[in-house]
């Protein structure tokens, strides 16, 4: 029995301490926090404040445990597991470097893969300035 409660309080915890962060489509096509800093198991809402975006992941660890693509001007929340840097951006807008980064647990360690993605030569731009930040940040 006390095992059982001893797992209870701990699951309730980690919930508890969970924070969410709130990111909006903009109307200048980009989005409202281009990088997050965020804890294991944080969440993170996008919300439609704008019409035409949507949220597609890029790169990060273990994608395969990401959703699919968001619908366009959707609602859409992530939690996130493991630590690391996740690149996504807008579907539709990605050329025009509509980029966010998230970073998971103040862990940079996937950095130089995410600037190995083949971008449009302005999100390649955008990632760059993303990147110094990223990198400045964690320090």
């Amino acid at each position: 029995m006390k095992l059982l409660t001893l797992l209870a309080v701990l699951i309730i915890s980690e919930v508890t301490l969970a924070e969410t962060i709130q990111i909006e489509f903009t109307e200048d096509d980009s989005y409202s926090i281009e990088v997050a800093h965020i804890n294991i198991g944080d969440r993170i809402d996008w919300l439609p404040k704008s019409q035409g975006h949507n949220v597609e992941f890029l790169a990060g660890p273990k994608m395969d445990e990401l959703p699919p693509n968001s619908k366009m001007n959707q609602f859409h929340s992530v939690v996130f597991r493991v630590p690391g840097i996740y690149l996504y951006g807008c579907t539709p807008h990605l050329n025009m470097g509509m980029l966010g980064l998230i970073i998971v647990g103040n862990d940079i360690h996937n950095l130089d893969q995410i600037k190995k993605i083949e971008l449009s030569y302005v999100a390649t731009s955008v990632l760059e300035r993303l990147s110094i930040i990223a990198q400045s940040d964690s320090k």
